[in-house]
């Protein structure tokens, strides 16, 4: 966990895919900086032990709620148990994703429906269920997790770079629409980060295969790749999600940053 320095002292924040992985650093470094979070996850246990982790690690209030960011009852329903715990939601993480590499006309149209229903709906349906409370507060603060695949296409990864180059579009589009109202929404892109979604068979299998590779030659390759020669870690973008719920991002909005290590510079 990342030590804090109470810079989001008496925010209330909601982070959805936070059982692991990404969301849950995010959620650990929200709670160290001073946050009261719900921890949302399509995986309610998953979500209630995260919390209980977090609360033990990082001393501070986080909450666990099941969500299914594709289904609008769901995400409207856990949303109002999240106010109803919170009181508000000031911060808002869009991290839940799904990732697969598949060969363009191998790809089932159920994955790619599915890809665009977590990554780039679940997005949309987040935001019209927490903006208009932001908007009658006077303010908040959305943050998007894109990729750098949101920036630059790459072969065999057609439905996951589709959404994430979507969430960029969308990132932009509310920005411009609710900045009036106080709300800053930026995206993050990062690069390569081996949590278990990457290490599962179904990404680190199919990506060896496309390179024609070992699996446990995949991370040394993505590293010859990297300007900064190393994998980014869930504390990387933990830590430019804190930069942006703080008040140090006040004059930033409609910005996609690239946590990849200088492999995107776009």
């Amino acid at each position: 966990m990342i030590a804090g320095t109470m810079r989001l002292k008496g925010k209330k924040a909601l982070v959805t895919g936070a059982a692991r992985g990404i969301g849950h650093a995010i959620a650990g470094a929200f709670v160290s900086e001073g946050a009261e979070v719900a921890i949302c996850d399509i995986d309610g246990l998953a979500a209630a032990l995260a919390a209980d982790e977090i609360r033990r690690e990082c001393r501070g209030n986080a909450y666990g709620f099941q969500m299914d960011v594709g289904d609008r009852g769901s995400v409207f329903a856990c949303v109002e148990e999240c106010v109803a715990r919170l009181g508000k939601i000031d911060i808002l993480v869009n991290n839940a994703g799904i990732s697969r590499v598949v060969p363009f006309l191998e790809m089932p149209e159920s994955l790619w429906d599915d890809t665009l229903r977590v990554n780039l709906k679940g997005v949309y349906l987040c935001c019209q269920a927490v903006l208009p409370s932001m908007v009658a507060a006077g303010g908040g603060t959305i943050i998007n997790i894109s990729s750098q695949s949101g920036k630059r296409g790459n072969s065999q990864y057609a439905a996951y770079c589709a959404s994430k180059f979507g969430v960029i579009g969308l990132t932009q589009s509310l920005a411009q629409e609710f900045a009036e109202s106080g709300i800053t929404v930026n995206a993050i892109c990062p690069g390569v980060v081996f949590t278990e979604l990457w290490r599962s068979p179904d990404m680190l299998d199919a990506y060896a295969r496309k390179r024609g590779l070992a699996p446990e030659e995949v991370a040394a390759y993505f590293e010859s790749k990297i300007p900064l020669r190393r994998l980014c870690t869930v504390e990387d973008v933990a830590r430019v999600a804190v930069f942006l719920a703080s008040d140090d991002s006040a004059y930033m909005t409609g910005q996609s940053l690239n946590v990849s290590g200088g492999l995107e510079m776009s």
